[in-house]
């Protein structure tokens, strides 16, 4: 197995479970590389300390620089909540140690399962390929589970089993247990042939999209006349970018509910976005304004 990463200095989020140690094993055998492992302890489970003590080991044994935190999310946590935060705390100390971007453990198996798990939620068009992100770093994507399990094994690297893995109301669990075994070869090549497709049309659409947006817009403010005039599903593709390139973090039901004030609300009426953000009409211009409140 092999990992191509550019020189420099990445955030490592390491779990303690099989996937992020042999990231870690494989990442530290580059000497171009200045790694800093970050564990995110959920609270999940009762014995989750281990996992810390274990990584933070393995960290000093490495000399590598450790950070973690503690959740204490419970076990009633949701799956989204426990990753929401977890990325949370892994922008942190990228932001922190001034480090170029977050590097995952995530494998060809965790593609297939997201995939699916997208599906099943009614995902838009980005649903199907959104692990590959410019955001964070998985240079795993290609190998599958078979693979680690096999490095890990050759190389007598020691890590722990997350008994939650097992447990089927989660999600994703049951996408893992029950629904990846049944996949024969051909039918797993078939759904990896789709998502590498939707991967290329994401691409070619997102920087379709960033076009028309710089054609149809001022000073960061975009043309309402000619947001009216776009057809439903491309003013909320146009929608999720704008929110997008600010950083602004959303959801579909923001992003109808935004869509419809673009379109319906009187000049000079604003719709709040989130936190921190509204969306204002100035006369034939839309506007996102940062607030304080």
């Amino acid at each position: 197995m092999e990992v191509n990463i550019e020189p420099g200095k990445y955030v490592v989020a390491v779990s303690g479970g099989i996937d992020s140690l042999v990231l870690l094993d494989l990442l530290k055998r580059n000497p171009s590389l200045e790694l800093v492992v970050a564990h995110y302890d959920h609270g999940i489970r009762t014995n989750s300390a281990d996992d810390r003590l274990l990584v933070e080991q393995i960290a000093k044994e490495n000399n590598l620089e450790f950070y973690y935190e503690e959740g204490n999310l419970g076990s009633s946590s949701s799956e989204a909540t426990a990753r929401t935060k977890r990325y949370e705390f892994l922008n942190s100390i990228k932001e922190k140690t001034k480090s170029r971007a977050i590097v995952t453990a995530h494998h060809q198996d965790d593609l297939l399962e997201t995939a699916i798990l997208n599906l099943l939620r009614g995902t838009n068009r980005r649903g199907l390929s959104s692990m590959y992100s410019n955001d964070i770093i998985r240079p795993l994507l290609p190998y599958p589970k078979r693979e680690l399990l096999s490095y890990a094994q050759s190389h007598n690297l020691v890590w722990n089993e997350d008994t939650t893995n097992q447990d089927t109301k989660y999600l994703r669990n049951y996408i893992r247990l029950e629904i990846m075994p049944k996949l024969n070869p051909k039918q797993r090549n078939a759904l990896l042939g789709i998502i590498n497709d939707s991967k290329e049309l994401n691409k070619q659409t997102n920087d379709l999209l960033h076009i028309l947006i710089t054609n149809n817009s001022a000073d960061g403010e975009l043309s309402r006349l000619w947001f009216i005039g776009l057809p439903h599903n491309v003013a909320r593709e146009v929608m999720s970018t704008w929110l997008k390139k600010q950083d602004i973090t959303f959801d579909k039901t923001m992003i109808e509910n935004l869509v419809i004030a673009a379109k319906t609300l009187n000049p000079g009426k604003s719709r709040d976005v989130d936190k921190t953000h509204i969306l204002r009409v100035q006369g034939d211009r839309l506007a996102l304004v940062s607030v304080e409140r």
